[in-house]
């Protein structure tokens, strides 16, 4: 198995609609994550086992980063073509990756914390597999 390591994030393509959220990635594909998301305040614990997909956007929300947390899949060459960046977290660490964004795992659950105003964009959360997708939107309490 080849060596895997953290990607740097490009900026994205995004368009946020009705019925999901669509990234364009670099490379001119398009991933559609479906549904609406569901709001989320304070720490988000995703289901276990599942890849996990953090996606802030600009503040005009046409633009974005995504970063896959702790994905052994994909290979890093693909990640530079499409744009989508990685990180790794160790258990029992916690890793800021973008301003506002913080993650760290627990078990094979990933744990997110964000606060949007920081992080001057929406905050959305996607955690799949191939029996499932789940959707969130990170959100301040009012």
């Amino acid at each position: 198995m080849s060596q895997r390591s953290n990607v740097s994030p490009s900026t994205l393509g995004i368009e946020l609609a009705e019925s999901g959220i669509a990234v364009e990635y670099l490379d001119g594909r398009e991933v559609f994550y479906h549904g609406v998301p569901e709001a989320v305040s304070g720490t988000l614990r995703t289901p276990p086992g599942k890849e996990v997909h953090v996606l802030v956007t600009d503040p005009t929300e046409t633009e974005g980063v995504m970063l896959y947390v702790n994905d052994r899949k994909t290979h890093d060459e693909v990640l530079e073509s499409t744009g989508v960046g990685r990180v790794f977290v160790d258990p029992d660490e916690e890793e800021e990756v973008f301003p506002g964004v913080e993650v760290r795992t627990e078990g094979h659950r990933v744990l997110v914390d964000a606060d949007p105003e920081v992080a001057r964009g929406r905050v959305f959360v996607f955690a799949e597999d191939d029996m499932s997708e789940h959707s969130y939107e990170m959100v301040n309490e009012e």
